[in-house]
């Protein structure tokens, strides 16, 4: 039911293309997965807690975009393997390039906020300044999205820069009706490497980890060449991919 809604919501996707046996290019998407975002904080990395997935599930996520230089190659990648996946964006980068926020919601994808300017950490900055900067990254990304910013994010889901949040930061996100995601594996994507040693490392944490929330960046060039062997790789590996979304929440609808 969920991939009905999913299709319904895209004209143009078939059920086909959302099923993992049909995908030539990668494992498909699996499942959709909805939550509650009202006091939403997942992945162990940061949590206790993480997301309910069955041994072999994985959520991609990818930080710190859009960018014009790489986020086409890592959309390129996931539409051919017909997979969903989350970006969390940096709001001055959202507002360099509106086009591309466009692109990852009509694709399909789900969107969440990043902060305006990425501090390291916003748990570093007077309570003050890092609201701000939380805000102005919410209406960067809405604008870029949607052309204007209202009182209610438009998106569900935040990430802080670094995994740097407070009880306090926590506890304003929380009143913005948003769920605060961390992650279960990392790429380490941040660190200088090829594409074949960044994919080995993704592969060797996922079978230690079993399941789990991935996080990736995509604004490193390693990394966008890589997602094509990654999931070519997670298909014969039977790993499935979930795509998240928030319960009640219209999903990958193209923006007006």
């Amino acid at each position: 039911m969920c991939l009905l809604a999913l299709t319904a919501l895209l004209p143009g996707l078939s059920m086909a293309a959302l099923a993992a046996g049909d995908c030539a290019a990668g494992p498909g998407t699996a499942r959709v997965l909805e939550v509650d975002p009202a006091g939403l904080e997942v992945g162990t990395k940061h949590f206790p807690q993480t997301l309910d997935l069955a041994e072999g599930e994985f959520v991609l996520t990818f930080d710190d975009g859009p960018s014009a230089g790489t986020t086409p190659m890592v959309l390129k990648a996931l539409a051919a393997g017909c997979v969903r996946a989350t970006f969390f964006l940096v709001g001055t980068r959202a507002a360099e390039s509106p086009a591309l926020v466009k692109r990852i919601l009509a694709e399909g994808h789900g969107i969440g906020y990043h902060s305006q300017t990425h501090p390291m950490t916003l748990a570093d900055l007077p309570y003050d300044k890092a609201v701000r900067d939380i805000e102005r990254g919410i209406a960067s990304v809405d604008r870029a999205a949607y052309g204007t910013a209202t009182a209610s994010p438009h998106f569900p889901f935040f990430r802080f820069p670094g995994f740097g949040s407070s009880p306090q930061l926590l506890a304003y996100v929380a009143g913005r009706n948003m769920g605060v995601f961390g992650a279960d594996l990392w790429a380490s994507d941040w660190e200088p490497m090829t594409p074949e040693v960044e994919l080995e490392l993704v592969l060797t944490r996922m079978a230690h980890a079993g399941r789990g929330i991935v996080l990736f960046h995509d604004t490193r060039l390693q990394t966008a060449r890589m997602v094509p062997a990654l999931l070519k790789a997670m298909k014969e590996r039977g790993y499935r991919i979930v795509h998240v979304v928030a319960r009640g929440v219209a999903t990958a609808a193209t923006p007006q």
